[in-house]
């Protein structure tokens, strides 16, 4: 016999959830039935451990892009290469094809963004000049979302990391695909 209304079981009033009025739901996150107080505006202290190792860390490379010297000696800027002043060889995609690969240029772009000389950044490496300049924007980020207790103007921080390495890989690679082209 088919199903039919009169012949169907009623359904269940446990769905699994809790019923919650609306006044409840705009408050979520303050009523201390949702969330305890000591959670409520604060950040667990491993996420403030991250943010406070991500502004040391990015603060460390702009201290390096400061000590570094993007400049030849005849004062004109470097367009990649800076990274050798670290001990570090030479590019080996450059080494081996005469190409550069998706990174070259990156540190002298950070470098010469560090010491104020935005136009040669970009020459030196577009993609480099904007990452450093989130990255360098990310340190007082990071340190106001710790004093705060809370990601300032971001919801989600698992999705602003996927994003931004997202966003960060694709201008690489396609800054990366014009050169080779050209």
């Amino acid at each position: 016999m088919p199903p039919t209304e009169s012949n169907m079981p009623a359904p269940e009033d446990d769905t699994g959830f809790e019923v919650v009025p609306d006044d409840e739901v705009a408050e979520f996150g303050k009523s201390s039935r949702h969330w305890p107080q000591a959670q409520r505006n604060h950040m667990p202290r491993w996420v403030q451990g991250w943010l406070l190792l991500l502004a040391a860390g990015f603060t460390t490379i702009l201290g390096i892009a400061l000590w570094l010297s993007p400049y030849n000696a005849d004062g004109s800027p470097r367009l990649m290469a800076t990274h050798t002043q670290m001990g570090l060889p030479p590019c080996n995609m450059v080494v081996l094809t005469g190409k550069p690969c998706p990174a070259c240029g990156m540190t002298t772009s950070f470098s010469l963004l560090a010491h104020g000389d935005v136009l040669a950044s970009m020459q030196a490496n577009w993609v480099g000049t904007l990452i450093a300049v989130y990255w360098f924007a990310l340190i007082p980020w990071s340190l106001l979302s710790v004093l705060r207790g809370r990601l300032i103007g971001v919801r989600n921080g698992e999705i602003m990391l996927a994003v931004s390495i997202g966003i960060m890989v694709v201008l690489m690679l396609a800054r990366w695909i014009v050169v080779i082209l050209l």
